[in-house]
C-alpha cells in the first residue's frame, strides 16, 4: 500500500537515530567505567605480574658513591608564609655540598620573600651550602624562568622543587643512585625492553601535611598508588612540581605558555626512550592547605594543561611507545574528555530510559551517585563518607570547564594571560572587591555556574544551527572575539576575552576604527539582525562566565577602545564595575538597547550603579538577579533586543 511507505520510512528513520543514540551513549559510559575502575585494576594487575624491579629497589644494589653534580632549581613567587622552612630543609639534604647547586629564583615577587631569605642565610649554618638567589623584578612566569636557569646551570642532573613542600632528607641521594646504576640502552640493533632503558626522570610521593578534606587525601593516596603502578611499566605519568629530577642533557626548553610543566618536561623524556620512575622511599610534603578557590582555579588551570599537554605529547598515543601509549591514553587522554563523555551517557541514558530497562537501570545509577555527590557538597558534614565522590565529581566539573575553556581559545588563537605568566593563583577572586561581600561573592559565583551549565545544555540543539545560518549568509568565522575589560578594582583592572556569535559582516570596523553601533547599521547581516533582536548572539558568552570572565548579570563589558572617552565624559563611570564582574544581561541591558552615543551609555551608568546597590545582601542580590533574568527572557521571547 503506497500510503503507508512514508510511515514505514518514518518508523525506521527513527529505529536508526535511537540504534545511534543508543550505541554513543553505551560507549561513553564504558569508557566513564573504564577509566574509573577496570583501567586502575587492569594496571595494578599487569604491574603486579612485571618481573621488571627499579634497579635502586633491588637488595643487591649497594648505595652509589655520590659522584653526580645536582642543580636544583626553587621557582618562587611571593612566598614568604614558606620559604624559611625551604631554606632549612636545603640545608638538611644528604648529599655533598661540592656537588649540589641551588638555585632560589625570584620571579618579580612583591612581598617580604626576598628579605626572609637575605635574613634567613645570615645564619651560620648555611656558610657551606651554595645557595644562589636569581632576583628579578619583573614577573615572567614559572617557565620563563626556568627556561633561563637551565641555561646557566652546570650539573649532572637538575631537581625541580616548589617552595611550598619539603622533601625526605635522602632524597638526592636516593635519586643519584637511581641514574648511576640506570643501564644504557640496548646496542644489539633489537629494540630495548623497558628494563633495559636508561632512567631519565625520577619523582617521589606527594604527600599533604593538612589535606583539606577527606576527598582530596583519598585522591592523592590513590594517584600515588597509581603512579607506582605505572613506574613499575617504566612511566610513570608525569611528576609532581613538588619534587623530580631529571638527566640535566635532557631537558628542552619549553614554549612560555605551557601550563603543566611537571608533566611535559618528564613525558617529554620517556618520547626519547628513557624511564620515569616513581621513588616510594622519596616524600615530597606539600605545608600549604589549599583554599576553597585556590582548589578550584588550579584544577581548572591542571585541566586546561590536560587538553594542551594531549595535543603537544600526542605522539606518545603511537602503539611504538607500547606501554606508555596505553598509558597515556587510557589515563590522561580519557580523563580530558571525561566530563564530556560522562554528560554524553547521562543525557543519552535520560532519553533512552523510557524505552529500556538497561538504559533505565543507568541513569538510576548516574542519578544515584550524582546526588550524593551533590549531598556530600552542599551538606558536608552530614554526608563525610561521600567526600571522596563529591571530590571526584568537583574534579570533573572543573575540567570540564578548564578543557572546554583551553579549547575555545586554541580554536581562536588567543590564550589568557593569566595561564601564560601566573605560576601561583590568587587567594581570592573577590580579595579587593568594593560591591560585594564576601558571602554574596561566593553565592553570586556558584549561582552563575548552575545557570549557565544548565543554559549550555539546554540551548546545545541551537549552537549548531546558528552557526549554520552564519556562515551560509556571510563569509567570516562564526565566532566573534574581542578583548574587553573585566573586574576592576581601584587598583587595578582585568582584561578579557569575550566571544559572540557574529552579527556583522567581516572587517566590519576594518576601515573606520572601533565605532558604536548606529540604528539600522548597514554593517549587520539580516541573522545578525535577529540573533541581537533575540540576544541569542551573546550565548557564547556562557563559556565566559563558566571560565570566570563574566557573570550572567552584571555591567556591560566595556570595550579597552572607548573605555578613556567615556571615563572623561562621563563621572563615576570606572566605578561601575568595581568589585562587580561584567554580565551577560544586566539591569541596563534589560531597560536599554546597543549604545549607539555617550547619552545611552550614560543612562547606563546610573542603572549599573543601581544594581551594585543591591549586592549589599544575598537576598536583595538573589531578588534583583532573578527579577533581571526573567526581564532578558521576556526580552528574547519578544524579540525586544536593539
Amino acid at each position: 500500500m503506497p500510503y503507508d511507505l512514508p510511515l514505514y520510512s518514518d518508523i525506521y528513520s527513527n529505529i536508526i537515530v535511537l540504534n545511534i543514540c543508543g550505541a554513543i551513549t553505551l560507549v561513553s559510559i564504558f569508557l566513564v567505567i573504564y577509566h574509573h575502575a577496570f583501567y586502575p585494576f587492569l594496571l595494578q594487575r599487569i604491574a603486579n605480574k612485571k618481573t621488571i624491579k627499579i634497579a635502586a629497589n633491588d637488595s643487591h644494589v649497594h648505595p652509589a658513591p655520590a659522584t653526580l653534580k645536582i642543580a636544583m632549581i626553587i621557582p618562587a613567587f611571593n612566598e614568604e608564609k614558606t620559604i624559611r622552612d625551604k631554606l632549612y630543609n636545603c640545608i638538611s639534604l644528604d648529599y655533598p655540598e661540592a656537588l649540589l647547586d641551588i638555585y632560589i629564583v625570584l620571579d618579580g615577587c612583591t612581598d617580604n620573600t626576598h628579605a626572609i631569605i637575605e635574613e634567613t642565610l645570615k645564619d651560620g649554618i648555611f656558610s657551606a651550602l651554595n645557595i644562589q638567589i636569581i632576583h628579578h623584578s619583573d614577573n615572567c612566569g614559572k617557565i620563563a624562568r626556568i627556561n633561563e636557569t637551565v641555561k646557566i646551570i652546570q650539573a649532572d642532573l637538575i631537581a625541580f622543587s616548589d617552595v611550598s613542600s619539603l622533601i625526605s632528607c635522602d632524597a638526592l641521594h636516593i635519586c643519584a643512585r637511581h641514574f648511576f646504576v640506570s643501564k644504557p640502552q640496548s646496542t644489539t640493533g633489537v629494540a630495548p625492553t623497558q628494563s633495559e632503558k636508561p632512567v631519565g626522570v625520577v619523582t617521589g610521593f606527594y604527600r599533604l601535611l593538612n589535606p583539606a578534606n577527606n576527598g582530596e587525601s583519598t585522591y592523592w593516596q590513590h594517584q600515588c598508588k597509581q603512579q607506582l603502578a605505572e613506574s613499575t611499566m617504566g612511566a610513570v605519568q608525569g611528576a609532581h612540581g613538588a619534587f623530580y629530577m631529571i638527566k640535566a642533557e635532557l631537558f628542552k626548553p619549553l614554549p612560555y605558555d605551557t601550563i603543566n610543566d611537571d608533566f611535559v618536561i618528564p613525558m617529554q623524556i620517556v618520547g626519547l626512550g628513557y624511564q620515569a620512575i616513581m621513588e616510594p622511599n622519596i616524600n615530597a610534603l606539600e605545608l600549604e592547605k589549599t583554599s576553597r578557590h585556590q582548589e578550584a582555579s588550579r584544577r581548572v588551570r591542571i585541566a586546561a594543561g590536560n587538553m594542551q599537554q594531549l595535543f603537544r605529547l600526542r605522539n606518545l598515543l603511537n602503539p611504538k611507545y607500547r606501554n606508555v601509549a596505553f598509558m597515556f591514553a587510557s589515563g590522561k587522554t580519557l580523563r580530558v574528555f571525561m566530563p564530556h563523555l560522562m554528560i554524553i551517557a547521562f543525557l543519552g541514558s535520560a532519553l533512552l530510559a523510557p524505552i529500556s530497562f538497561i538504559f533505565s537501570l543507568f541513569l538510576g545509577c548516574q542519578i544515584l551517585a550524582y546526588g550524593l555527590g551533590l549531598l556530600s557538597i552542599l551538606l558536608p558534614h552530614h554526608f563525610t563518607s561521600f567526600t571522596p565522590l563529591s571530590y571526584l565529581i568537583k574534579g570533573h566539573y572543573y575540567s570540564f570547564i578548564g578543557s572546554t575553556g583551553y579549547l575555545i581559545d586554541s580554536v581562536l588563537g588567543r590564550h589568557r594571560q593569566s595561564i601564560n605568566h601566573k605560576i601561583h593563583e590568587p587567594s581570592s577572586q573577590y580579595n579587593d572587591c568594593v560591591s560585594l561581600d564576601p558571602t554574596t561573592a561566593k553565592a553570586k559565583r556558584g549561582f552563575d555556574i548552575v545557570i549557565a551549565s544548565a543554559a549550555l545544555i539546554t540551548l546545545s540543539p541551537l549552537l549548531p544551527l546558528i552557526a549554520l545560518a552564519i556562515k551560509l549568509e556571510s563569509k567570516g568565522p562564526i565566532l566573534f572575539s574581542q578583548v574587553r575589560i573585566g573586574l576592576s578594582t581601584p587598583t587595578k583592572m582585568q582584561f578579557f576575552t569575550m566571544y559572540k556569535f557574529r552579527s556583522m559582516v567581516q572587517d566590519a570596523e576594518k576601515s573606520t576604527g572601533a565605532t558604536l553601533a548606529t540604528k539600522n547599521d548597514a554593517r549587520i547581516t539580516a541573522m545578525g539582525r535577529f540573533l541581537r533582536k533575540t540576544r541569542l548572539d551573546e550565548l557564547p558568552q556562557l563559556f565566559n562566565v563558566i571560565r570566570g570572565d563574566m557573570s550572567i548579570v552584571g555591567p556591560r563589558p566595556e570595550r579597552p577602545d572607548f573605555y578613556g572617552k567615556l571615563e572623561k565624559a562621563i563621572p563615576f563611570f570606572s566605578e561601575r564595575t568595581f568589585g562587580v564582574m561584567p554580565g551577560i544581561t544586566g539591569l541596563a541591558q534589560v531597560h536599554q538597547g546597543y549604545d549607539t552615543c555617550i547619552e545611552d551609555v550614560r543612562s547606563k551608568v546610573g542603572y549599573d550603579h543601581g544594581y551594585a546597590l543591591a549586592l549589599h545582601s544575598v537576598k536583595t542580590w538573589l531578588r534583583m538577579d532573578l527579577w533581571i533574568m526573567f526581564k532578558t527572557i521576556e526580552v528574547m521571547i519578544m524579540g525586544r533586543g536593539q
